[in-house]
């Protein structure tokens, strides 16, 4: 369906492998989305310090999640 919505739109160069949605996105405590952290976690790369965060957990929940989509492709 994603695909979809990208080539409808024109957008074919920003077309992903896979997309992982998510109820929440790792931030600092001053709200600022850390996309270090969701890179590390799409390349399966160490994720490295998460001290900064306001809530840790949310680093769990999407490597849990990632770890799932993994095992339905592959």
């Amino acid at each position: 369906m994603y695909k979809y919505i990208f080539r409808k739109n024109n957008w074919s160069i920003f077309q992903p492998d896979m997309v992982q949605f998510a109820d929440a996105l790792p931030k600092t405590r001053s709200g600022k989305i850390m996309r270090r952290i969701l890179k590390a976690i799409a390349s399966g790369t160490e994720i490295g310090n998460v001290t900064t965060l306001a809530d840790p957990s949310v680093v769990d929940v999407l490597l849990e999640e990632r770890k799932k989509m993994d095992v339905e492709v592959g």
